[in-house]
């Protein structure tokens, strides 16, 4: 698909960049355009099932499939509002204005226990209380400039009570969940011990650890709980090849699969067991 040409869009500044969403026999895709800045595609022939919603950006936020109250939605944030879709028809659910600078929505929302949570940059955060019949949302809180996170580049995990995610100042921070209140910060996953723009950590969690891989390439093996952050090994595994803001980076999440994960930077791809991890 040309996206730009069938759909008389732009490419957006940092490219289209949120990946489709394969799901059933349908293939979700973040466009933009009128009546489109979310597209459905038919998975086999690639023909249109539907368009749906308008903005003057998409946005760079991956569509994302949740489901409440026993019913599927599609979470599309564009780079105004953040949308509830029936993945079906495209109709909308609920929306609600979630307006980051630059257009710059880029963390995929993440849910816990009937809520869901956004993030993105210069304090534009927020937890929904989702509605189960009909589908609808409502704001619990919005942060602040003193409350919650707001992720630049990484996807925040959210765990019980508790919100981790890395801050677009480079903090690893940890938040309450029900109150945006933020409960610690460190450094230390991504610069080590002073804020940088943008600094990036992404979080996968394997039973009781997480696996951080910070854009300087060193991939962390950390404990993380409401009480703090406990590192217990490093290792450099890629060199940063590209810039951002006057520092060497870099920004793709790994992949984890067969005791190994799997990294690129613009120069190489590479694998590193974790049998012993």
């Amino acid at each position: 698909k040309d996206l730009k040409t069938e759909y008389e869009t732009s490419t957006p500044h940092w490219g289209f960049t949120g990946h489709p969403l394969v799901d059933g026999g349908k293939v979700f895709c973040l466009v933009g355009g009128k009546e489109s800045v979310a597209v459905a595609l038919d998975m086999d022939s690639g023909a249109e099932l539907w368009g749906s919603l308008s903005a003057s950006e998409p946005g760079y936020c991956p569509p994302t499939m949740i489901s409440s109250g026993g019913m599927r939605q599609l979470i599309i944030w564009h780079a105004e509002d953040i949308n509830g879709l029936n993945p079906d028809t495209g109709d909308v659910y609920w929306s609600l204005p979630l307006k980051p600078d630059f257009g710059m929505s880029i963390a995929a929302p993440r849910t816990s226990g009937g809520h869901l949570i956004a993030s993105g940059v210069r304090s534009t955060a927020a937890l929904l209380k989702l509605d189960a019949n009909p589908p609808g949302a409502d704001v619990v809180w919005r942060g602040n400039t003193k409350t919650a996170m707001y992720c630049g580049n990484s996807t925040p995990f959210v765990e019980g009570d508790v919100i981790y995610g890395v801050c677009q100042g480079g903090e690893l921070r940890a938040v309450d969940l029900q109150t945006g209140r933020r409960l610690w910060e460190t450094y230390d996953a991504t610069t080590g011990d002073r804020p940088a723009r943008y600094a990036t950590a992404f979080l996968v969690k394997h039973e009781d650890r997480f696996f951080l891989f910070n854009d300087q390439g060193d991939l962390i093996l950390a404990r993380i709980s409401r009480d703090g952050y406990e590192e217990i090994s490093r290792s450099h595994v890629l060199a940063p090849t590209n810039e951002a803001f006057g520092r060497d980076v870099v920004w793709s999440h790994p992949a984890f699969a067969n005791r190994s994960v799997y990294a690129r930077n613009d120069k190489e791809l590479v694998c590193v067991s974790l049998a012993d991890r």
